[in-house]
């Protein structure tokens, strides 16, 4: 059963919301009840006219009855579905509109635990790189260990030794202290850093992403920096809680000086009206305004959702890899610590400085998901001719608008959580086990 073949269940839902009678409904769109009463239960397909006159008559969208609000509830059915072991029996996905009509409570049980069962995954998986690539992190065991130690050495040279000379034990006594209080130090600080935010279940543990999580609280768009009148970037950080560190708020700083920069070069109104004639075309917008790439994928990156766009991520990396800015793309992971998958155009771009890279990426999943993605790599020399060359590369990130193909590349999001076993470029083993 397709999922327009509920058309119906949503008709009599609705109206019974609304309370009315099969034949006062009838009677509004021009049918008979009996007919009516067949559209109900399935048995009668709905045309283009009857059904606009059925929303207006129930006073919803034609969309609410043709295709229902229950698309969340399917896309996270078939991802419990994928995730099926080779082993299990398979099931029958083509029946998932049917399963649902017929058992709402279950199906809607069912796929709040799929949901729920993705976030824990997705939390292991940030954890388990979090152990993996965070030098903070292994610094700060590594303190507790070497605590621990002197420590225990300390203590086992008093309990094992009676003849200590009272200057020696005192010398013992006072380096036992220390070290204890060291100890303490470095477990606080170990627990202050993994404890978690419970919105955020691995909170934010640099500086860089202080600023992420502020430039997420905002949307990634600073109205305030669009006005002819701007003010100064350092204004906009006074009362910012998520900037808890004065590295971050420096961070902050120069992120709103460039995007105040691209504000001016692209002014919002104009920008919006050059996406509406050209779309999300990164190169006729960049040939509109006489810009380069990479501040019209910061500039669409920095759009406010609107009708008809389709979000934008945009990841950003410097000469060595490393990301020095992230906005994520629905369904487009992004791997905190660590490099990302070697085969995304991102890294591609670092080596052909100045040229354009478009390509389809389909990214490894339950449910792969595809995305339309641009990137470009720039050299800069702010120091001059003597000076080093500043290498950065900067992807955007978009939903795929167009069919498939057997040109899309295949990649993953990082390797230790990439589900593609054979792939070439693998780095490191996956912590994912085949069929998961």
């Amino acid at each position: 059963m397709s999922r327009g073949a509920l058309t119906g269940s949503r008709v009599r839902e609705r109206r019974a919301l609304a309370g009315l009678r099969q034949a006062d409904l009838a009677r509004a769109v021009g049918i008979s009840a009996a007919y009516l009463n067949l559209i109900e239960h399935n048995r009668r397909r709905v045309g283009p006219d009857l059904l606009t006159r059925l929303s207006v008559a129930l006073g919803v969208d034609e969309a609410a009855l043709a295709e229902g609000g229950e698309s969340a509830l399917f896309d996270a059915l078939r991802e419990a579905a994928a995730g099926a072991a080779p082993s299990e029996v398979p099931p029958e996905t083509e029946q998932i509109e049917e399963f649902t009509g017929r058992f709402p409570g279950w199906a809607a049980l069912l796929a709040a635990r799929q949901r729920r069962v993705g976030e824990l995954e997705r939390t292991v998986e940030a954890l388990t790189e979090r152990m993996a690539h965070d030098p903070y992190l292994y610094a700060s065991l590594h303190e507790v260990l070497s605590a621990v130690t002197s420590v225990r050495s300390t203590a086992a040279i008093l309990a094992e030794t009676e003849d200590i000379e009272p200057r020696w034990r005192a010398l013992f006594h006072h380096n036992l202290g220390n070290d204890s209080l060291r100890l303490s130090e470095a477990a606080a600080a170990l627990v202050a850093y993994l404890d978690v935010a419970k919105e955020a279940e691995t909170g934010p543990s640099s500086p860089q992403e202080e600023v992420e999580a502020w430039l997420a609280a905002q949307g990634y768009h600073i109205a305030a920096l669009e006005r002819a009148s701007a003010p100064a970037p350092e204004s906009l950080l006074q009362g910012a809680g998520e900037l808890a560190t004065m590295p971050a708020r420096r961070l902050a700083t120069q992120y709103l000086e460039r995007y105040r920069e691209d504000a001016v070069a692209m002014p919002l109104r104009t920008f919006r009206a050059a996406v509406e004639a050209h779309g999300q075309d990164p190169a006729a917008l960049a040939r509109t305004f006489g810009a380069g790439l990479a501040p019209v994928f910061r500039r669409l990156a920095s759009l406010p959702p609107e009708e008809g766009l389709r979000p934008a991520g945009l990841v950003v990396c410097d000469a060595a890899g490393a990301f020095v800015f992230r906005k994520p793309a629905p369904g487009f992971a992004l791997p905190r610590h660590g490099a990302a998958c070697p085969l995304w155009p991102l890294y591609e771009a670092l080596a052909r400085p100045g040229i354009p890279i478009r390509t389809v990426m389909e990214v490894a999943g339950r449910i792969p998901q595809r995305f339309e993605v641009f990137a470009i790599g720039e050299y800069s020399h702010p120091q001059g001719f003597d000076g080093p060359t500043v290498a950065e590369a900067a992807m955007l990130v978009l939903p795929a608008a167009t069919a498939r193909t057997d040109a899309e590349r295949l990649v993953g999001p990082a390797c230790r959580i990439c589900p593609r076993m054979d792939c070439a470029a693998r780095r490191e083993p996956s912590i994912l086990a085949e069929g998961v």
